[in-house]
């Protein structure tokens, strides 16, 4: 079974492997680490939040041993999105590309990773998604 790390408090918070269940049905990048939504910024279940600097999304599944890149694209989108809906895609990753996102250099902002979800063209592909807090 794969490890969860509970551990905002980073400098790295790995959220795990966010695997696309349904193509067309996105899923949670915080999913597998909150998936209550305790922290959710928009919860009325805590006064606190979760916040990074930046996000790491990897487009690779787990294979036997290691990692494999997807079969096909994996797409990052803004919560009640779809990769249906380009009005609410971030970025389409590509099998085995690497994407973070981040705020502008100038404005070193936090933001809410709740915020993001993962869709697919094929089950079993996902994201390995990592937050970074400095």
């Amino acid at each position: 079974m794969p490890s969860i790390l509970i551990d905002p408090n980073g400098p790295d918070w790995p959220l795990g492997f966010i695997e696309v269940i349904t193509p067309g049905t996105p899923v949670q990048v915080t999913s597998l680490v909150d998936p209550t939504n305790t922290y959710d910024p928009a919860s009325t279940k805590s006064e606190y939040t979760r916040r990074v600097n930046q996000m790491m999304f990897q487009g690779y599944t787990p294979d036997t041993h290691g990692m494999k890149p997807n079969a096909g694209y994996v797409y990052i989108v803004r919560k009640g999105g779809s990769r249906d809906d380009p009005g609410t895609i971030v970025k389409v990753l590509a099998p085995g590309e690497t994407f973070f996102l981040a705020p502008t250099p100038m404005v070193r902002d936090v933001f809410s990773p709740y915020r993001y979800y993962i869709d697919g063209d094929n089950a079993g592909d996902g994201a390995l998604v990592t937050c970074l807090i400095f």
